[in-house]
């Protein structure tokens, strides 16, 4: 009896409890209609909302983009931590050109400030149209500043290509870090990563450095994690490859340069959009798609990447990764059904710095409407999960009915 008692005892101490957190009742952010015509550049007869994105502020305000296919623009909406909702935002005020995935990040040390960052279907006479653009606020998204062209290039920028016939959109990230210093990077059509530095705010960036990616293995879904001493992490993968690993790169310097990439998680099937985290140790954290599951691994601070574990069950891809900078870890990602299509958002939930997950759940309220399937319709390379100091977690979504309805909405623990 005493053994048995003793056994039991080890066992809760080895795994944690995996109780899941209370969710809130979902809450609508936007709706419209469900019109999505054949593809005829911006002249497309497009009618829903999608390409939801989220965040929190510096005051535990929640900041949420998406966009609007039938005004083809971006758009912000802040909700105070009271539950109360600020007006909607134009953030990109381009009506002649369709705006499509934001990432949105929030200063981590100066109070109202938030960025966002989107692909812009500028047309520049190159096969692929595409452009990366940009705009900052200092009052958590009342007032946005007129929008940057950060690439201006006519590679189709945005595009994370897998092969010549398909790619993502939404190839982009956007982080800041702690002492105000800005990091955008994207990927092309042709293959090429690009990373621009901001030191003034947002008021102007360097000249795009191009990090590696080419033509013949292009580069796809980058990822940014800032670290301490100004370090940077830049995770991509690469299209044209049936077996490609995951690269992580490290700049020591700002991003000025960044060592020769580790590689992760290549060899059984090709690996897929990656996303970085910082620990609260100093650590890294990656979570990738490969097989059709949501795998994760960590790298200790000056170390290479330990043991891959899985998170996910199967029919699982496109995952997302935040964190609290406490401990807390969150995993999300998309449930695909048969046809390729998500239909639900996954997730797993780490209290110890990635040590242990949860078992896999399926996020309340995330499931598709009957005879539709969730967003982004234009690439599922999206920012849908964010976490906040205290550990709260906050997902969003879009889904699409065509011909009826389209709607983007919040879902948030207590």
């Amino acid at each position: 009896m005493l053994h048995a008692m003793l056994f039991a005892l080890a066992l809760a101490l080895a795994v944690p409890a995996t109780a899941g957190p209370a969710w809130e009742a979902p809450l609508d952010i936007a709706t419209g209609r469900g019109e999505k015509g054949p593809w005829r550049q911006n002249g497309s007869r497009y009618d829903y909302v999608d390409d939801a994105s989220v965040a929190f502020t510096h005051d535990g305000a929640l900041v949420l983009a998406w966009v609007d296919q039938k005004s083809r623009d971006v758009w912000l909406r802040r909700l105070a931590p009271g539950g109360r909702f600020g007006a909607p935002v134009n953030v990109s005020r381009s009506p002649a050109t369709f705006s499509w995935l934001p990432r949105i990040a929030a200063d981590p040390s100066r109070r109202g400030r938030l960025c966002l960052l989107w692909q812009e279907i500028i047309f520049s006479g190159g096969s692929h149209g595409g452009d990366i653009l940009f705009a900052c606020s200092s009052d958590s998204g009342t007032a946005i500043s007129r929008p940057l062209n950060l690439s201006n290039s006519a590679g189709g920028d945005g595009k994370g290509r897998r092969d010549r016939r398909t790619w993502s959109n939404g190839s982009l990230d956007l982080a800041i870090g702690a002492d105000g210093g800005i990091f955008a990077a994207w990927t092309e059509y042709h293959g090429a990563l690009w990373l621009s530095r901001s030191i003034d705010g947002g008021a102007s960036f360097s000249q795009p450095r191009r990090i590696a990616g080419d033509d013949e293995r292009p580069a796809r879904a980058p990822s940014l994690a800032l670290g301490p001493g100004g370090s940077v992490h830049l995770a991509w993968t690469v299209g044209e490859d049936p077996q490609a690993a995951i690269r992580v790169a490290r700049s020591l310097d700002a991003g000025a340069s960044f060592g020769a990439p580790l590689l992760v998680g290549g060899g059984a099937g090709a690996a897929d959009a990656p996303r970085l985290a910082a620990g609260a140790d100093g650590s890294l954290h990656l979570v990738y798609a490969q097989g059709g599951a949501v795998r994760h691994t960590r790298a200790a601070p000056g170390a290479g990447f330990g043991p891959v574990r899985t998170l996910s069950s199967q029919g699982a891809a496109y995952p997302m990764l935040a964190g609290d900078g406490r401990g807390t870890l969150v995993a999300a990602w998309e449930s695909m059904d048969a046809s390729g299509r998500p239909q639900a958002l996954g997730f797993a939930v780490s209290r110890n710095n990635g040590e242990h997950f949860s078992a896999p759940r399926t996020v309340p309220g995330s499931a598709a409407p009957p005879g539709g399937s969730n967003g982004s319709q234009q690439g599922l390379l999206g920012a849908k999960l964010a976490v906040s100091r205290d550990g709260r977690i906050a997902l969003v979504n879009s889904s699409l009915v065509p011909g009826q309805r389209s709607r983007v909405w919040l879902m948030r623990t207590r």
